[in-house]
């Protein structure tokens, strides 16, 4: 039953206060002008009778005695397999001209899947991007930010997987996306041929803040149910920054005392609430997140980074145009490093990453002019070669291919004796590669 009421009592921003009764959070409200025209809004918080809305759209021409009916229902999505292919904005209305999509009605917001239902992670992803594949291995159902800072190519590192995922459906939910990152999404799919699997939800820069909180949601809603159709689902969130400021300001035209930094208490729980979508079932498909987090001032201590990371399981770190590897870390990979991949992985790995801090090492007594000896020169040459072969985003080969340049790169700079590998090891993988050098 719809419940219509003429008592509104401010308005403020896209804020809308009315009182009213017998109304829940989330409840969608139309607002009726008097030139006929309707705004939709939702209950974002109730306070015995006074029940502030926020518009998806400009309150403009809203004044007090215009009519509110609530519809008695929370934001939904339409799922059904005509999503693929699709784009939509926060409130899952189509963006790409297309007609409307008919399907199941779900409810976004829903509560995180049974653990009872969970399996452990022990599938590997494959990125063809060896700072990935090799030294902080993706997991299925893993949730997991790119910690970054605005302009570091972290949406093209986002294509990038998307292009090479075996995932049956790619799912993006971009938040705050300026136009151009926006068609460069669109320009991705098409050109890579991934489009057929791919579905959008958007919202841009110049929408309402709302519309963002509400994509995550669409996003995370779509995908738990491809997953329960036996669908490996790969959801793509950017910028988890946006979404958060959004709820920022809404909080702060909601006069609501900020917590760290402006940002609310709650936010733990609201990152949280969408990170923990990521599942494998048992018996079933699987959602894995990858998100993208901007830090501003490149300050890992910000509310936004230091939640995320008491929430996901480990993080990449982009700066210069590189996933550092210092910086990254996946706290799943030991579930696939030499049991999925080949024996030979975790320790060449290791080796790698303990030669190249000790190349940094030598490149800082270089700069302030010391006499370098000769392991110093190995050292350099090796961070040389490590840099352009592996390191370099445009690298593309896949994860075994990336052992055998490993093991090449150590072979061009050291000795046997010098790496500091198990000597069984060394006998057997020593001369892998070795062609082309």
């Amino acid at each position: 039953m719809n419940w219509v009421y003429e008592r509104i009592v401010d308005i403020r921003g896209n804020l809308v206060s009315v009182l009213a009764k017998g109304v829940c959070l989330g409840e969608i409200a139309k607002i009726k002008r008097k030139d006929g025209k309707e705004t939709v809004a939702s209950v974002l918080s109730i306070d015995r009778e006074k029940v502030i809305l926020q518009a998806f759209e400009s309150t403009r021409g809203i004044s007090t005695g215009d009519e509110v009916t609530f519809l008695g229902r929370r934001v939904q999505a339409t799922y059904s397999h005509g999503l693929l292919g699709r784009r939509f904005n926060g409130l899952g209305e189509p963006l790409d001209k297309g007609p409307p999509v008919i399907g199941e009605r779900v409810e976004i917001g829903k509560p995180s899947f049974n653990p009872i239902k969970r399996i452990i992670p022990e599938k590997m992803v494959r990125t063809n991007i060896p700072m990935v594949d090799v030294f902080n291995c993706l997991v299925k159902s893993q949730k997991i930010p790119i910690f970054s800072v605005a302009g570091e190519p972290y949406n093209a590192l986002l294509m990038r997987i998307a292009n090479q995922t075996d995932a049956d459906v790619v799912m993006i939910g971009g938040m705050g996306l300026r136009f151009d990152d926006y068609q460069a999404f669109i320009d991705n799919a098409e050109t890579s041929g991934s489009l057929k699997k791919t579905v959008m939800f958007v919202h841009r820069a110049t929408e309402p803040a709302v519309e963002c909180l509400l994509v995550p949601d669409m996003a995370l809603a779509c995908a738990e149910e491809f997953a329960t159709q036996g669908k490996d689902v790969l959801v793509l969130l950017t910028d988890m920054t946006a979404f958060a400021d959004s709820m920022k300001e809404i909080m702060i035209t909601m006069d609501q005392i900020p917590s760290n930094r402006g940002y609310p208490g709650s936010l733990y729980s609201y990152l949280a609430s969408r990170y923990e979508k990521a599942v494998d079932i048992e018996g079933s498909g699987s959602i894995t997140v990858i998100s993208v987090t901007t830090m501003p001032g490149n300050d890992v201590t910000h509310p936004i980074p230091d939640n995320t990371g008491y929430i996901t399981e480990g993080q990449f770190y982009l700066y210069g145009g590189r996933i550092d590897p210092f910086g990254s870390l996946s706290r799943l990979k030991q579930q696939v490093i030499g049991k999925v991949t080949r024996e030979d992985h975790g320790d060449l790995a290791n080796a790698q990453i303990r030669l190249y801090a000790e190349a940094k090492k030598a490149k800082e007594r270089e700069s302030m002019g010391f006499k370098l000896s000769r392991w110093d020169e190995k050292l350099l040459k090796y961070a040389e070669l490590f840099e352009t072969k592996l390191m370099d985003l445009q690298v593309n080969i896949k994860v075994e291919e990336a052992l055998d340049l490993g093991w090449s790169i150590l072979r061009q700079c050291f000795d046997k004796k010098e790496v500091g590998i198990k000597s069984a090891l060394i006998e057997k993988f020593w001369q892998k590669g070795a062609k082309g050098e």
